[in-house]
């Protein structure tokens, strides 16, 4: 076993099975002598129910999930030339679509179905996906331990964003002023207001940062919650494993006790028999005296 092959078993399985498998890896690693590999193993996050979804894809969906991907490399080259986006943006939403659902089927099967939120975070990090390539990698790789998004309509590595077939202008020369006028100039120029899109992808960042903040604290609790309850589980195994041999040390005491008093009944018995054959020996032999007697009297 090697750390690959211990992770992709590991992010395979359900939320609801991760610390167990991700506790006999570790162990199974251990006593194998790795104990680096089990520290490693051992150190692995549990994912949230929306990252376990998307880790399903590449598991389950591969090939429809590589079609999503090679859509968003074809948008980002197209992006970088100037060009336009032609049909791509439509190809991906659909996709983006059918993946959505097909990873919500999968989950669901599993006996885990995503909720609205799980389902925005499944779609979040699937568009993400597509504009940062480094994003599609971890898709790809299906080891997500939380969802992914991306800010704004850029794709990752590139600063502004070129109409379609057309080239950014470029600014044209200022005319140096004294730094006086300009500072004057600054101050008077009103606020170029925020867009709606910028707005919105802010607060969905914010929404987001948040909700992954809070998901990391649940996984935190739940995973102490289970380790504690797996502690409690050993504890009282151990204890029911002690009553158990406690309750045949005393089952066989109290059969020695019973065999004892039997025996202590018998010798008893035995004693009172053998007291009664003395004393009629005794009386025998007082009799076969006095009969002697008689005799040596009589002769």
């Amino acid at each position: 076993m090697d750390f690959s092959s211990a992770a992709d078993e590991l992010y395979g399985v359900r939320p609801a099975d991760f610390v167990a498998t991700r506790k006999r890896l570790a162990q199974d690693a251990k006593s194998a002598g790795d104990g680096p590999l089990a520290k490693r193993i051992g150190a692995l996050r549990r994912p949230t129910l929306s990252a376990w979804a998307v880790n399903l894809l590449p598991r389950r969906a591969a090939d429809d999930l590589e079609r999503l991907l090679d859509v968003g490399a074809e948008m980002r080259a197209a992006w970088g030339k100037g060009g336009g986006l032609g049909d791509l943006e439509q190809r991906r939403a659909r996709l983006v679509g059918s993946l959505v659902r097909t990873a919500g089927e999968l989950a669901s099967d599993a006996g885990n179905p995503l909720r609205e939120q799980a389902g925005r975070e499944v779609e979040d990090t699937l568009q993400a996906a597509t504009v940062d390539p480094g994003i599609a990698d971890e898709v790809r790789e299906g080891r997500l331990t939380q969802p992914r998004s991306h800010s704004g309509f850029v794709p990752a590595g590139f600063p502004m964003a070129p109409g379609d077939g057309e080239q950014p202008a470029r600014p044209e020369p200022e005319e140096k002023a004294p730094k006086k006028e300009k500072e004057e100039q600054e101050k008077a120029r009103p606020e170029r207001p925020k867009s709606n899109v910028t707005r919105t992808s802010a607060a969905r960042a914010r929404r987001a940062e948040t909700l992954r903040k809070r998901a990391e604290e649940a996984d935190r609790r739940l995973a102490e919650r289970e380790e504690r309850a797996g502690a409690a589980k050993r504890e009282a195994e151990d204890a029911s494993a002690t009553v158990g041999r406690l309750r045949h040390e005393l089952e066989r005491a109290v059969a020695e006790r019973d065999a004892a008093s039997r025996r202590a009944e018998r010798a008893e018995q035995n004693r009172a028999r053998a007291e009664e054959a003395a004393r009629e020996a005794r009386e025998a032999a007082r009799e076969a005296r006095r009969a002697a007697d008689r005799d040596a009297h009589h002769t």
